[in-house]
């Protein structure tokens, strides 16, 4: 408990500096409303809207209040998500010195690209809620970058003092390149053109030892398999083409996906392991470990606009993969196409 209590120390220090950050954008956000305002009462044309229209609106200056909700917040799920996480990831692992661990080959990379997925979509979140405060898109977006990463470091460092696991470099350049990839769309399109989707498909594992295997490592809820189970997640860099072809005539929200997951995996390195109750190994090399790439178009739900802000906002919150006809190919030469994948 002593090591976890470390981390709490180093996760609420490290939320103390992005919240300093997010105050000091604040000071200069505010200098600059006063200095655009002029003469217009801005203030008094916003506060004589309704409390939802306000709530639910950005509000043409920076506004403390949301901006002190938006970090104590923000606070607050960052340590519950390292509780959390303990819980239902290392607790039952018993705890080392910090250690560094060259994970790069495992799972045929797929828990990498899930760190980049994570980063992306963590780095979007952030950003989208201190816009919500009123903070500049500009600065909203490097800093939901950077906290995005922030976040992402507390998992190493739990996995650096985790005896399993340990510390890996490979881990956070993925979350890096991940943050980086939200804000370096920013910086050369003002806008975010390929998007970072998951999906998720229900595995079915032989009965007997496979199944046994699955259950030990992915665990048998849910919500458990959603984080654990490598061989049942799908990530999709999806482009949209009306944004590099501005000329077409193609609809503003068609998509095209390019998928990245893996089937046949029984362990992070190779199919062997060893029943920590009873000591009996098992090798079951037979069992291939393939990647799976796909190719399927996509709907950007974010360039539906419609009459109803809370349905754009809905949009734009839940962009997830939409199930389409999918094109298959594994890394063994066999290609499949499915009438409807997710």
């Amino acid at each position: 408990m002593k090591a976890f209590s470390n981390i709490s120390k180093f996760s609420l220090l490290s939320a103390f500096f992005v919240l300093l950050a997010f105050q000091l954008a604040h000071a200069q956000s505010d200098v600059q409303a006063k200095d655009s305002v002029g003469s217009i009462n801005v203030d008094s044309v916003w506060r004589e809207k309704s409390f939802i229209s306000r709530a639910t609106s950005i509000p043409p200056f920076q506004s403390k209040p949301r901006l002190i909700a938006v970090t104590a917040t923000y606070a607050a799920a960052w340590t519950g998500t390292i509780i959390a996480l303990n819980e239902i990831w290392y607790k039952d692992f018993p705890k080392s010195k910090f250690h560094a661990f060259d994970d790069s080959r495992e799972w045929l990379q797929v828990d990498k690209v899930g760190h980049t997925f994570s980063a992306y979509r963590l780095s979007l979140g952030y950003s989208s809620v201190l816009q919500w405060s009123g903070m500049s898109k500009r600065k909203s977006v490097y800093l939901g970058a950077l906290s995005g990463v922030l976040s992402h470091s507390v998992i190493e460092i739990l996995d650096g003092i985790s005896a399993k696991w340990g510390f890996s470099w490979s881990d956070m350049g993925a979350n890096i390149l991940g943050s980086g990839m939200y804000a370096g769309q920013y910086a050369m399109w003002g806008e975010q053109r390929v998007l970072f989707k998951f999906s998720r498909q229900n595995t079915t594992y032989p009965e007997g030892m496979l199944r046994n295997r699955a259950n030990d490592l992915y665990g048998t809820s849910p919500f458990s398999s959603i984080f654990k189970d490598y061989n049942a997640q799908t990530y999709w860099l999806s482009s949209n083409l009306r944004a590099f072809l501005p000329k077409s005539k193609l609809p503003k929200w068609l998509n095209l996906a390019v998928g990245y997951g893996a089937d046949g995996m029984y362990g992070g390195f190779e199919n062997k392991w060893t029943d920590s109750e009873t000591g009996i190994s098992y090798n079951r090399s037979d069992v291939a470990r393939l990647r799976q790439f796909y190719l399927s178009p996509d709907i950007d739900l974010s360039r539906i606009k419609t009459k109803s802000k809370y349905l754009n906002a809905l949009f734009t919150a839940f962009n997830l993969k939409i199930p389409m006809p999918t094109l298959e190919i594994r890394s063994n030469g066999k290609v499949k196409f499915h009438g409807l994948f997710y």
